[in-house]
């Protein structure tokens, strides 16, 4: 009963010391500063989250400013390496350039040669012309430029009997016009090409038509050494047979154009070969 008046006694004595508009007052200062303090812890979280993102864009423009150092090293190598490439590409061209100018010379000079040798085969045909027309009147007779060669293509029955190879006394008149023209130009070479029909052939002394042509070829050979001074080292013998035809063989009119020997003047092998070796002026 004492304590019980006792605390009664204390609760008063407070409540005479603290009044209700100053405890109204406290509670809410302890409000306010409990809200404060929220806002402050709020504002803390916020600005660690900020600065957590803040930290992560920072890396990442590292990142992109590594890589863009690195792209720009790249670049420059690839710079470098393309300038090198350009001028090494340069000098390329330019060799090439130059190589080219030095070809041209040299075609130049070989078409000039050949003009001059059309020009020589041409002076050769006109002479030929000329000496085989003078007493030989023949349509059996032909004298023609063939790119860089001279060719005469005689008719066989001007020069053999059929399925002969020994020659005709006609044969000399015409091969004294063509000795003549040979031995006046002694830097070429002269070829006989001996040409047969397609109508097989054997005899006692013939095999073939291949050994027809040929022993025709060889036969005119001998005369244009043996009779006219035509020197050996400058003579080819050849025999075509069949097989390189003017026209079809199949009547009698082109078999007898197919039968025939060509005489061809041409141009040494070993001049052509040191024309083609030598250097561009």
């Amino acid at each position: 009963m004492k304590k019980t008046a006792l605390l009664l006694s204390l609760t008063l004595a407070l409540s005479s010391c603290v009044t209700k508009k100053e405890f109204a007052s406290l509670q809410a200062e302890h409000s306010s500063t409990k809200q404060q303090l929220v806002d402050t812890k709020a504002s803390l979280q916020k600005c660690l989250v900020e600065k957590e993102k803040e930290g992560a864009t920072a890396f990442a423009l590292g990142e992109q400013v590594k890589s863009l150092k690195d792209d720009k090293k790249t670049a420059l190598k690839q710079v470098e390496n393309l300038t090198v490439l350009t001028q090494s590409s340069s000098d390329n061209i330019k060799n090439v350039i130059s190589q080219l100018s030095e070809k041209d010379k040299y075609i130049n000079g070989v078409r000039k040669a050949m003009t001059q040798k059309d020009s020589l085969n041409l002076a050769i045909k006109y002479h030929l012309t000329k000496n085989l027309s003078e007493g030989i009147q023949d349509k059996d007779i032909e004298v023609n430029v063939e790119k860089t060669v001279v060719f005469i293509s005689i008719s066989d029955k001007l020069l053999f009997k059929s399925g002969s190879y020994n020659v005709t006394d006609k044969a000399y008149t015409v091969l004294e016009k063509v000795a003549k023209v040979i031995n006046d130009q002694p830097q070429m070479d002269v070829m006989i090409e001996g040409h047969t029909d397609s109508k097989p052939i054997k005899t006692e002394f013939l095999q073939d038509n291949w050994d027809l042509s040929a022993k025709r070829a060889t036969s005119i050979t001998r005369i244009l050494q043996y009779k006219y001074g035509v020197k050996p080292d400058r003579l080819i013998a050849a025999g075509r047979s069949s097989y390189s035809p003017l026209v079809a063989n199949d009547n009698a009119t082109n078999m007898a154009k197919n039968r025939r020997t060509k005489i061809i003047i041409m141009p040494r092998l070993n001049q052509f070969f040191d024309l083609l070796e030598q250097k561009a002026d």
